[in-house]
């Protein structure tokens, strides 16, 4: 069973915008925290963004200014604005959630690319 199902990725100009969007599964209880992760080929899994049930944020450097997180508790839905796109953005973004449990969950990936 999927638990976080993401849309919104795909093909983008440089200078573009993108918004990525996760829906959590009903059967996730108590969600604290939400976020998003980026990886690429021979590369580590790195921060994007992440944001608590409390609305407190957090970016990765290279996202600050360009990138907005934001989240409907109501409908356990996380999204990502993404501006000004860069050719260095482009990589599989995963979904990530946990819960006040200490559980964790992960999305299948959404690829975005950047290029002209």
């Amino acid at each position: 069973q999927v638990q976080l199902v993401e849309s919104g990725g795909g093909l983008v100009q440089p200078g573009g915008t993108l918004r990525l969007s996760c829906a959590a599964a009903r059967s996730i209880f108590s969600i604290n925290a939400m976020g998003w992760y980026r990886q690429t080929p021979g590369k580590q899994r790195e921060l994007v963004a992440l944001i608590t049930s409390g609305a407190n944020t957090n970016y990765a450097d290279s996202a600050k200014g360009r990138f907005t997180i934001s989240r409907d508790n109501a409908k356990n839905t996380v999204y990502l604005q993404m501006n000004s796109l860069k050719p260095e953005d482009t990589a599989v973004y995963y979904c990530y959630a946990t819960t006040t449990t200490y559980r964790a969950y992960w999305g299948r990936g959404t690829q975005v690319t950047v290029s002209s």
